[in-house]
């Protein structure tokens, strides 16, 4: 088995709320800035998506903080996909300090949408493997 895909992310002062940590609201950011970092390495772009007339739709989130993270502090987010059988899959990422401290764990639950129907495709998997030129990085 492979380490998950990661992008390294260092958290910046206006991201910080009243109490000096990491406003809540932007773990989620980190989470999709490293699942849209992933679908670039894997060779899938917003325009490809858009013209295959897909998106990706995130369909639930939970997130569970560990550790407070402050201005300054370098993290590590990866991202590594689940893919089961119906239309929807999951994905599961932490935000890792460097020193191996986890900050927070997220689970995801995604979709690919056609965006013609406004519907979830069948099988996001088949698409997902058709469209990146290196499906490996999906777990395909």
């Amino acid at each position: 088995m492979t380490d998950p895909f990661s992008v390294p992310v260092t958290v910046r002062g206006y991201e910080t709320d009243v109490q000096g940590h990491l406003n809540q609201s932007v773990y989620i950011n980190y989470a999709e800035h490293a699942r849209w970092s992933l679908l670039r390495a894997a060779g899938i772009s917003q325009a490809g998506l858009i013209g295959r007339g897909v998106g990706p739709v995130a369909l639930e989130t939970t997130i569970r903080y560990r550790r407070e993270l402050l201005a300054g502090d370098e993290v590590e987010v990866t991202c590594d996909f689940e893919w089961g059988e119906g239309k929807t899959f999951r994905m599961h990422q932490t935000i890792r300090k460097t020193d191996g401290t986890v900050a927070a764990e997220i689970t995801a639950v995604g979709g690919l949408m056609n965006l013609k129907e406004r519907r979830l495709v069948a099988n996001p998997r088949d698409h997902f493997k058709e469209l990146a030129s290196d499906p490996s990085l999906f777990g395909l």
